[in-house]
């Protein structure tokens, strides 16, 4: 506990999870979960966020737990992280100037309760070059990431608008989380106060 603030668990090893956590001023730990992040037949891409986040959660312990999973779904077909430079440039190739949407599963574990829900946001990506496919995906910054791109980082300049959250393109729909947070009794004004 940190002033009064119980301690979340974050089960994720993701370092734009873990940025959005400490701008909030959240206090929490991190505990990557040892889950196979396999797809399922026939599974819808929202589903599957959710799925993988729900596995997440109840991988670890503790008293707070939040797990979240991102998936890009374009026309309805699943892009999860790809396997290489290569696929990266396929990924990009297929969402250069079309829109698509970003799910992020998220599950709160709390002592009072449980918390699951999907944030989705759809992404508009303009035209890209090929020259702007190649180096993107050399740059190796997508491979890490579903979809293959990084909507915060140098990714921004493939995108030409939102609808929707931003944050749960990053991975962490915070306003959802905050309210999940909140409905299950985490003393959120402490945080704030600190």
């Amino acid at each position: 506990m940190a002033g009064g603030r119980p301690t979340l668990v974050l089960a994720s090893g993701s370092p734009r999870r873990r940025e959005l956590l400490k701008r909030l001023g959240l206090p929490f730990t991190v505990r990557p979960p040892a889950v196979e992040e396999a797809p399922v037949a026939n599974e819808a891409p929202c589903e599957g966020a959710l799925r993988l986040a729900a596995l997440k959660a109840r991988a670890v312990d503790g008293d707070w737990v939040i797990a979240a999973d991102t998936v890009v779904e374009v026309d309805g077909r699943p892009l999860g992280k790809p396997r290489d430079v290569a696929e990266n440039e396929g990924f990009l190739r297929l969402l250069s100037s079309r829109p698509h949407l970003v799910h992020t599963g998220l599950v709160v574990v709390a002592p009072s309760g449980e918390r699951e829900l999907v944030s989705t946001t759809t992404v508009h990506f303009r035209r890209l070059a090929a020259w702007e496919i190649a180096a993107y995906a050399a740059s190796g910054e997508g491979l890490d990431k579903a979809g293959g791109y990084g909507i915060q980082e140098k990714g921004m300049a493939l995108v030409e608008k939102i609808e929707g959250d931003f944050f749960t393109v990053m991975g962490l729909p915070v306003a959802a989380l905050w309210e999940s947070l909140d409905r299950l009794g985490y003393p959120l004004a402490e945080v704030w106060r600190a």
